[in-house]
């Protein structure tokens, strides 16, 4: 099948090189689109830029997310299951290529795709190129021009037949997986399986996070959003005290607490907690003790908890001070007694009275 005939979109001509199967699928917002491509420079070489096949991984676009070369989405969306064909797109269509490849060739190299890159605005982009990397896509990046792209499609999912990146959701299916991964790090926690709880919590408050940045900040449904972020932060603050990583610890609660002024004295209360034992864990003696006693202020039910706290402290700090002076004490040099004053006349020299070093004390 070589006619080309044009797609509902200027500057897109279609070319069939192998029939698919079937019917062709429905494609509904959040389907997931897997295929494999070739990228070709529309000249007499029709030299090959890209080839999705020889990196070995497949490509997959969600319908109705905006991908970056937008047609893409309009190309695939007119084939069948098991359908090869060739696209010629103008040169309005492919401008962000560079940019989408040099992405597809870092994660085939095993990169960070966005390693090194900064927001720019369209106006910036517009007059101010920088390279990618790659010579041959800093000239697509220059100079716009056609492309041949050849697309097999050969699988399309359904929205509810796999679990979708929170990126691809949107507002109501963020907020309904909210509880259900709650639930699931709650449950992981029970089984001490902390690293698994962690992950779940930490998506949740993605979800959240991405539905509150569409929020006014401080309004009320920005305020309804953090008052549901603020125990899985929690949640997942106890799984990173569980894991020892205390310094994440520290960076979460204090978030926590500065941003909320004292308006959940509940959760307060637990982030104060949580991070005093993290400060109390990389030895932070004067701020673990404030933190403990701002718990007992805030809710005086937990005075005995945090008496024991203040307690295992001091046990701690003393046995810490005790193992640092058995360790500096073999690198101290011995006392040197002083003897008394030579006779006039001697040819030796008076030693001066030397007075035992002092050991370095630690600091809290």
């Amino acid at each position: 099948m070589n006619e080309m005939y044009l797609l509902n979109v200027e500057g897109v001509k279609k070319k069939i090189l192998h029939g698919g199967r079937g019917e062709l699928p429905e494609f509904k917002d959040g389907s997931k689109l897997t295929f494999h491509f070739q990228t070709l420079k529309d000249d007499f070489e029709r030299m090959v830029i890209d080839d999705s096949r020889q990196a070995g991984i497949p490509m997959e676009i969600i319908v109705g997310k905006l991908f970056k070369i937008e047609v893409w989405e309009t190309l695939l969306t007119s084939m069948r299951i098991g359908e090869v064909a060739e696209f010629w797109c103008d040169a309005i269509h492919t401008g962000m290529y560079a940019l989408v490849s040099k992405g597809m060739r870092r994660i085939a190299e095993g990169k960070d795709p966005l390693e090194g890159q900064k927001h720019r605005c369209g106006m910036g982009n517009m007059f101010d190129y920088h390279s990618t990397g790659y010579a041959d896509l800093d000239e697509l990046q220059r100079v716009p021009q056609p492309l041949i792209f050849i697309m097999e499609l050969f699988k399309v999912d359904d929205p509810s037949s796999y679990k979708r990146d929170t990126w691809a959701m949107n507002k109501e299916e963020k907020l309904s997986a909210v509880p259900v991964l709650h639930s699931e790090g709650n449950r992981l926690v029970l089984l001490k399986r902390y690293q698994e709880a962690a992950a779940k919590y930490q998506e949740a408050v993605i979800c959240l996070r991405n539905v509150q940045a569409k929020e006014k900040p401080w309004a009320e449904d920005w305020l309804s959003l953090e008052k549901l972020i603020m125990p899985l932060v929690l949640n997942y603050c106890q799984c990173q005290l569980e894991l020892g990583e205390y310094y994440e610890v520290l960076e979460h609660t204090t978030d926590l607490l500065q941003k909320d002024n004292g308006n959940h004295p509940g959760e307060n209360v637990k982030a104060y907690f949580k991070r005093a034992k993290a400060h109390a864990a990389i030895w932070n003696e004067k701020e673990a003790r404030e933190d403990f006693l701002r718990v007992a202020q805030l809710d005086p039910s937990l005075g005995a908890a945090v008496k024991k706290e203040l307690r295992l402290l001091g046990e701690r700090m003393r046995e810490k001070h005790v193992e640092e002076r058995q360790r500096y004490q073999g690198f101290l040099p011995n006392p040197v007694t002083a003897e008394p004053p030579m006779k006039a006349g001697s040819d030796h020299i008076t030693s001066p009275n030397v007075q035992e070093p002092r050991l370095p004390t630690s600091s809290s």
